[in-house]
């Protein structure tokens, strides 16, 4: 999608500090963070939020999950931990209408969250 802000960073058209690139994932440092570390992890192609999967989507979103880890590792985020977040729909808190996953470290936080 042409004005799609996680498509363009997706594409290069926008820079990013990238962690983790494959064909089909990026990984990158959020510029707004809610935590002290803080990525998103997002696909290439164009999903809006979660409810638009279907099931052909069950191995990118595997792909995700592992995506995340290792972006959690080569960030440093092992060691105290993380939160693994996704919004889907702007009352659950998504503001960009690409699916993504929020890596969240090095803070405490609560549950249930606020």
């Amino acid at each position: 999608m042409s004005s799609c802000i996680f498509c363009k960073i997706a594409s290069g058209e926008i820079p990013s500090k990238k962690v983790l690139e494959t064909d089909d994932i990026v990984a990158f440092h959020d510029v707004n963070p809610q935590a002290p570390k803080h990525l998103l992890v997002i696909p290439r192609r164009h999903i809006e939020k979660l409810a638009d999967l279907n099931p052909t989507d069950i191995p990118l979103v595997g792909r995700l999950v592992v995506a995340a880890g290792e972006a959690a590792r080569l960030a440093g985020m092992e060691a105290d931990g993380y939160r693994l977040v996704i919004n889907s729909g702007e009352r659950a808190g998504q503001s960009v209408f690409h699916l993504h996953l929020h890596l969240l470290s090095g803070r405490d936080f609560q549950w249930p969250p606020g």
